[in-house]
């Protein structure tokens, strides 16, 4: 295992050794600079990141999970991931799922020692009862991380999709893993701080790995989130503004579809598409495994 002294994320900028000395608008110019390298970093994985999603797309398209693993940093961006999908996509309880070291308590207070707890990750992981449709992404700046590491290294042991998602050439994650994804962001402006520029890169690349998955999973309508779960009245509004984009309907119509349907948005776009009733409906979509493209195109065959 390479030393943590010798990684990229660990090595420290010598021009920057007098940041504290700057003016706060240079020192947020700095930063603003740097951050702007993390795009291009990612794109230089576009095709690793790409294999990885047509994977994963491929296993949750016959039921399997997306499991996010890691600790500090890279465990609450998981957790952040996954939570973010049932109200985007409107995924089922459990469809994606995040572990993080030392349990959900790390995600609000910092739980250091957690993430040499290799045991712990398999212990979390087993509790899952993954399957061969299951898909393990660990995530970790460094690439070493204890905790990731053996998160993917069982998953794969027992059959399961795995990914590595690091910021170190040569990673052990990487390794482990069927698809290694390595952004090379770089030494931190502050030494070491991988929340920032490796963070935001894992952001970006878990922010594609779920999203790109849901598309591929017919979780949108071009790019119209037509599984977006309406809980509020922010999203209610966001609700009729996709149902008219999606349809061109006059908005007295847009509200009659929705109310129909009980607030779901893809049976009311489909409602108002083909000139169905709400139970016509559900079960083309139904019939079509909930892909509104699809459900459309055999509406306009019958």
């Amino acid at each position: 295992m390479t030393l943590l002294a010798g990684l990229a994320t660990e090595t420290r900028r010598a021009e920057h050794a007098g940041i504290d000395l700057l003016p706060t608008a240079e020192i947020a110019r700095l930063m603003n600079a740097e951050d702007r390298t993390v795009p291009e970093a990612v794109a230089a994985e576009l095709p690793a990141i790409a294999a990885a999603i047509d994977a994963i797309a491929e296993r949750m398209g016959r039921g399997g999970r997306l499991i996010h693993a890691g600790a500090g940093t890279a465990g609450r961006l998981g957790v952040l991931d996954a939570a973010e999908c049932p109200p985007t996509f409107n995924t089922e309880p459990g469809r994606i799922v995040a572990l993080i070291a030392g349990g959900p308590a790390a995600f609000t207070e910092a739980v250091e020692n957690a993430e040499d707890d290799r045991a712990a990750a398999v212990g979390d992981l087993d509790a899952l009862h993954l399957t061969a449709d299951d898909t393990v992404v660990g995530i970790s700046a460094s690439g070493r991380t204890p905790y990731a590491v053996a998160a993917v290294e069982h998953a794969r042991a027992l059959g399961a999709l795995t990914v590595g998602l690091s910021g170190n050439r040569g990673s052990s994650l990487g390794a482990a893993a069927e698809h290694g994804i390595e952004v090379v962001t770089g030494p931190e402006l502050l030494t070491g701080s991988t929340r920032l520029k490796a963070g935001t890169a894992q952001k970006l690349v878990l922010n594609m790995i779920s999203t790109i998955t849901m598309i591929r999973l017919g979780k949108t309508y071009g790019n119209l989130m037509v599984d977006l779960r309406a809980t509020n009245e922010k999203l209610r509004d966001r609700s009729r503004r996709i149902v008219a984009l999606a349809t061109d309907a006059e908005p007295d119509e847009v509200t009659a579809a929705l109310d129909a349907t009980g607030g779901q948005v893809k049976n009311a776009v489909l409602m108002l598409l083909a000139d169905i009733d709400a139970a016509t409906a559900a079960e083309l979509l139904d019939r079509h495994h909930g892909r509104l493209r699809d459900a459309v195109q055999a509406a306009a065959k019958d």
